[in-house]
């Protein structure tokens, strides 16, 4: 296949060129800059602008784009950054995904689409959007790529979760901390802590690209779904360090402000209906196997 992919320096995005071109596809990356590579061609979504010779040809297009939601404290105009980040550029891949014909379009989108507010409910593709703001940002995003869906192309919705990598996200900042022995829960721990295995995210998109009968919303969710406390034990068995600590809610309300209500202290239960009913095999079906595999240690894998 020729895959465009946009949003392919990012943590997800590095690693699935990679797995593309390991498989013998054509990735077209899209950037920002002037471009400096055969692969590379410019666009602006801010200004609807994108090289049309990009899509020529394309089977499918991966729109990964989104500022990272913790990297820096909330306010109006981060959020509305945020939203920006994603909303806007996938009305631009849609509607030229739409305007050219091409058949795929995989759009990230994320498990937070569920609200934080579901306790031990168990939720899949099925179930409703929640309330606040990143499940209303979620539902835009998703919202946004309807003109290609209207066009006739197979549109897929990957809600990720956590994505598990050494190289950054979450794990990149817990490490250090609990190899210091500064690990344990945030709050009381019984929220839930949605997660996935880095391989298991990029084999979710793979999978998505070559099964014509994924369509709509996937959960990118480990099929064991586990609690911040469970979550932070299974971390400190994977690196062998004690987790004795807990950082009480009001403490991360003031450090991070609401970013820590609706993305640390509340989380759903989310389950990959969507993924093991099309047949999708989970490479790390457990949070101790994930957490292994990344980590590169042993004894966790439970």
């Amino acid at each position: 296949m020729k895959v465009v992919i946009a949003g392919s320096s990012g943590l997800i995005g590095t690693a699935l060129v990679a797995a593309l071109r390991r498989d013998g596809h054509e990735v077209a990356r899209l950037v920002r800059r002037a471009a400096g590579a055969p692969d590379e061609f410019v666009w602006d979504p801010a200004r609807a602008e994108l090289d049309a010779r990009a899509l020529r040809g394309a089977d499918a297009v991966v729109n990964l784009c989104g500022a990272g939601i913790g990297r820096r404290r909330w306010n109006g105009s981060y959020k509305q950054e945020l939203r920006d980040s994603r909303v806007t550029p996938t009305d631009v891949l849609a509607d030229a995904v739409a305007a050219t014909g091409v058949p795929v379009l995989v759009n990230a989108s994320g498990v937070h689409y569920y609200g934080g507010e579901t306790g031990d409910r168990v939720v899949d593709e099925s179930s409703p959007a929640g309330s606040g703001f990143l499940a209303t940002m979620c539902r835009d995003w998703e919202a946004a790529t309807k003109p290609a869906a209207d066009a006739g192309t197979r549109v897929v919705l990957v809600r990720s979760a956590v994505v598990l990598s050494r190289a950054g996200g979450m794990l990149g900042m817990l490490q250090p901390l609990y190899s210091l022995g500064l690990g344990g829960r945030l709050g009381n721990g019984r929220q839930y802590t949605p997660w996935i295995s880095m391989d298991d995210e990029i084999g979710a998109i793979l999978f998505a690209l070559s099964n014509d009968k994924v369509a709509g919303p996937i959960n990118a969710v480990g099929p064991a779904p586990v609690t911040n406390a469970e979550f932070n034990r299974a971390l400190a068995r994977a690196m062998h360090r004690p987790a004795p600590l807990v950082v009480p809610a009001f403490a991360l309300r003031a450090l991070v402000g609401e970013f820590a209500q609706e993305a640390i202290l509340h989380g759903p239960r989310a389950i990959p209906t969507a993924l093991e009913e099309a047949g999708y095999q989970f490479h790390h079906p457990t949070i101790g196997a994930a957490l292994a595999a990344t980590l590169g240690r042993s004894g966790a894998a439970r």
